[in-house]
């Protein structure tokens, strides 16, 4: 097997590919957009550029549909499920990379109470949008995740 250097964006298809038992790229990028991107962005591209290389790294089989547009559907294979497994229970921590531009701007020399209002309004405005989505996830979580939710310890683990 090639040396894959698994990032967070390979485990992310591992990990949805799983949770669909096989899909195309396109269905990795439609169930990201639709579950996990109001907290992990991924650009299209690099799902499609993610499913190769894990094919040709062996963490995924890929088997083309014949007829109509040839379709890959792709599984995990063993070594795939593996390594998503050793991932899911590696409790080793990596800190956030904080991009935040009120944060910048504060470093130069802005003013706090000219910015906070906005900032405020914008954290109330996220925090509104994960409630809605912890109650309207439902049936999508699989197992493990709907045991993180319900537990409180999503944000930390």
């Amino acid at each position: 097997m090639p040396d894959a250097r698994l990032t967070t964006p390979s485990f992310l298809v591992l990990g949805i590919i799983d949770k669909l038992g096989e899909a195309s790229p396109y269905d990795v990028k439609g169930e990201a957009a639709r579950t996990v991107a109001p907290f992990w962005s991924m650009p299209h591209a690099q799902v499609y550029a993610q499913c190769d290389r894990l094919v040709e790294a062996g963490l995924l089989s890929e088997v083309r549909q014949s007829g109509g547009r040839n379709r890959r559907l792709m599984k995990l294979t063993a070594a795939g499920k593996a390594a998503l497994e050793e991932w899911l229970t590696d409790p080793a921590f990596v800190p956030v990379e904080a991009r935040e531009r009120g944060i910048l701007k504060l470093w130069f020399g802005a003013r706090p109470e000219a910015l906070a209002p906005v900032q405020l309004t914008e954290h109330h405005h996220t925090l509104a949008n994960y409630e809605e989505l912890a109650e309207t996830v439902g049936d999508a979580l699989t197992r493990g995740s709907a045991r993180r939710w319900s537990s409180g310890s999503v944000m930390s683990g």
